[in-house]
Order: C-alpha cells, then structure tokens, then sequence
C-alpha cells in the first residue's frame, strides 16, 4: 500500500439517513488534523442543526447557496429561482475548489442535479477543474452514474426503515 497523494471524489448517496452526517464527519476529522475545510449547502436552508453549527464554527467556510428544500416543506419558490440560485453556488464551489482546502463538501448537489437545477457536465467540469490535492464529497439524494465512475469513493446510505413510512415528521436535532 501507498499514500495517495492528490485529492479524492468522494460520493456520499442514497435514500437512506447519514449522507451529509458522514461529510460533516469528514469535516470534523481533517479539522482534528488542522486542515482548511469548506462546506458549500446547495438546497438546504438555515434551519437544520448542521447549518447553525457549521456558520459559526472557526476553520469553517461555510456558504449556504440554496433557497431551501424544493416543492416541499412550503416552498413557493419558481424552478427558475431555484436553479439561478444553484448555479451562482455552483459558481463559487469553481470558486473555491481552485484554493487552498484540503475538503470540500458539496452537500445536496445529487439532489440539484436530480430537481434539474444544474448540469452534470457542468458539475463534472467543476469537479475536474479543482486543484489536484483538493478532496471533494458530493451528498444528496441518487448521484448520476457519470459521478459515480469517476468518484474515488462512493457509499450508498440505504433505508430499512424510518419514521417518516408510519406517519411521523422529521424530528429536531435528529433529521434536521
């Protein structure tokens, strides 16, 4: 075995809990090495524990780029709005994946891609256009095959089971 010494792709997916759970960890870990971290949030909003926690932890450039959730949770906001205000986050994760961070998260861009709101060749572009030490953790919902190939690391989270199935909302602290 051998270190690897450029940055990786990491693809955190699936329909299961933990993605953007196990990109934060990431964060947290390299933040116990001393690294510069980034977390770019493409669709969530400020309401979620992560965001309160992550804006306003020291060693953190964290960027909110999107409106919060679409089509759910009340949202009245146009398809156009949401997909003007993806690409600008797209824009300054280009932005940023040319600097010094050691990691990059790109959180709920599967879904991005997924709602239409980007362009998987222009993800890819992005993506091949960081500095080559640069790692990259993609979250969110099913990432598209072409993500997938050239990922170095991919997990799938998968449900068994959860509370939303018997009726329940999501729950403080615990889902959000």
């Amino acid at each position: 075995m051998k270190p690897l010494k450029r940055g990786m792709v990491i693809v955190y997916h699936g329909n299961g809990k933990g993605k953007t759970t196990a990109a934060i960890g990431m964060l947290v870990r390299a933040l116990g090495h001393g690294y510069k971290v980034a977390y770019v949030q493409f669709l969530k909003s400020s309401v979620s524990g992560e965001t309160k926690f992550l804006s306003r932890t020291s060693g953190v450039l964290f960027y909110s780029g999107g409106l919060g959730f679409v089509g759910i949770m009340g949202d009245k906001k146009s398809l156009d709005e949401h997909r003007k205000k993806a690409l600008e986050t797209l824009e300054f994760a280009r932005k940023i994946l040319k600097e010094d961070y050691y990691i990059v998260v790109l959180d709920e861009i599967n879904c991005a891609l997924g709602l239409g709101l980007l362009n998987l060749d222009d993800v890819i572009d992005v993506i091949r256009s960081r500095k080559e030490n640069v790692n990259v953790v993609l979250t969110g919902c099913t990432a598209p095959e072409k993500l997938i190939e050239i990922a170095d690391i991919v997990t799938e989270m998968v449900k068994v089971k959860h509370i939303y199935d018997q009726g329940y909302l999501a729950k403080i602290g615990v889902d959000f």
